[in-house]
C-alpha cells in the first residue's frame, strides 16, 4: 500500500517556476516507478513526467520537455516536479502517481496508487 500526497501547487504568472512535491508513505517507495499527471477542466488526464525506482530514467511529454523535471529522493521518499517557464496551458490539477513495478510508465492505467492532485493555475 502506498499513500501520496501533493503539494507546492498554486497560483504563479507566465515564465514563472513552481516546484511540486509528492510525499509517499509504504515501505515499497523505492522500488517503485512514479509519474505526474494532470487533468485541466473539460480535458481528459495527461502524462506530463515519469521516472523509474533509481532516479536515472525519466520521460516527459513533448508539450513540458525541456521546461519541466522529473526526480525523486528515495531517502525522503519524495518525488518532485520542478516546473519552470510556466505557461496558461499548463493550468491544471497535478497528480502524483505510483506504479507497483520499477521501470517507467506514460500511461495513468499502468499507475495503480494516486493521490489527491494540487490545483496550478498560470495566469498569462
Amino acid at each position: 500500500q502506498v499513500q501520496l500526497v501533493e503539494s507546492g501547487g498554486g497560483l504563479v504568472q507566465a515564465g514563472d517556476s513552481l516546484r511540486l512535491s509528492c510525499a509517499a508513505s509504504g515501505r515499497t517507495f523505492s522500488s517503485n516507478g512514479m509519474g505526474w499527471f494532470r487533468q485541466a477542466p473539460g480535458k481528459e488526464r495527461e502524462f506530463v513526467a515519469t521516472v523509474n525506482s533509481n532516479g536515472r530514467i525519466t520521460r516527459y511529454a513533448d508539450s513540458v520537455k525541456g521546461r519541466f523535471t522529473i526526480s525523486r529522493d528515495n531517502a525522503k521518499n519524495t518525488v518532485y516536479l520542478q516546473m519552470n517557464s510556466l505557461k496558461p496551458e499548463d493550468t491544471a490539477v497535478y497528480y502524483c502517481a505510483a506504479r507497483i513495478e520499477s521501470w517507467i510508465s506514460v500511461n495513468h492505467y499502468e499507475y495503480l496508487y494516486w493521490g489527491q492532485g494540487t490545483q496550478v493555475t498560470v495566469s498569462s
